[in-house]
């Protein structure tokens, strides 16, 4: 006896409808940069602050592996200096603390610019549901555009901060500054700041993710422009 075969309702069905309605991961980085492309300005003003908030901790860190060179050098008149600059083996409390309340405020700017972002594109949102969009392709489409800003944002602002360190550095020491400079603690100094500020961006658009992809199509398409 045949059996005949109902679309959208045979559970053996639901891997052609998923393959129908999830686009491939290059398609969803297409789709994320264009939008990226598109909204220019307003996502500038996110890498801005994620760039500021990176640099300010990559010159906390490389200006710390700089003193820190000096001081194991063994050089009395070098140490004289830094014990005049205030240098304390490790870092002080009172830099840490900075370095954090920087990087919350960033964090908090980005939610910010994420959330207003989220509120643009509503009706964005609202059509890419309607046309079969999952919750979990509306997701990584923010997470994508969120890993490009943070990726930009962190290196850039690595980089401006070793290279303010380091101007900062000879200033002060002179060419010691450079020639005692430890290479391995400041690639990994560099590769943290990296690290803080692609994960910065990631954990600033999670909340408005959510939102994003939690969104039902009618209440989308319902937000006047």
């Amino acid at each position: 006896m045949l059996k005949k075969k109902i679309p959208f309702q045979n559970q053996d069905t639901e891997p052609d409808i998923a393959a129908q309605v999830v686009l491939p991961f290059k398609k969803s980085f297409e789709i994320s940069l264009k939008s990226l492309k598109s909204r220019f300005l307003r996502n500038m003003v996110t890498v801005t602050s994620l760039i500021l908030a990176v640099s300010f901790l990559a010159y906390v860190l490389v200006g710390s592996d700089i003193s820190s060179g000096l001081y194991n050098s063994g050089d009395s008149g070098l140490i004289k200096i830094l014990e005049k600059t205030g240098y304390e083996p490790g870092g002080s409390a009172k830099e840490r603390w900075i370095v954090i309340l920087s990087l919350l405020v960033c964090t908090v700017g980005i939610i910010n610019a994420q959330l207003m972002a989220v509120t643009e594109r509503f009706r964005e949102i609202g059509t890419m549901k309607c046309l079969g969009a999952l919750d979990s392709f509306v997701l990584r489409l923010f997470l994508l555009e969120a890993s490009m800003q943070g990726t930009a944002g962190a290196l850039l602002g690595a980089i401006f901060g070793a290279i303010i360190a380091l101007l900062i550095g000879i200033l002060r020491f002179g060419l010691n500054a450079v020639i005692l400079l430890p290479l391995d603690e400041v690639g990994m100094s560099l590769l943290y700041s990296i690290g803080v500020g692609f994960g910065l961006s990631l954990l600033g658009v999670l909340y408005p993710a959510f939102i994003a992809a939690r969104m039902r199509p009618i209440e989308a398409m319902r937000v006047e422009e």
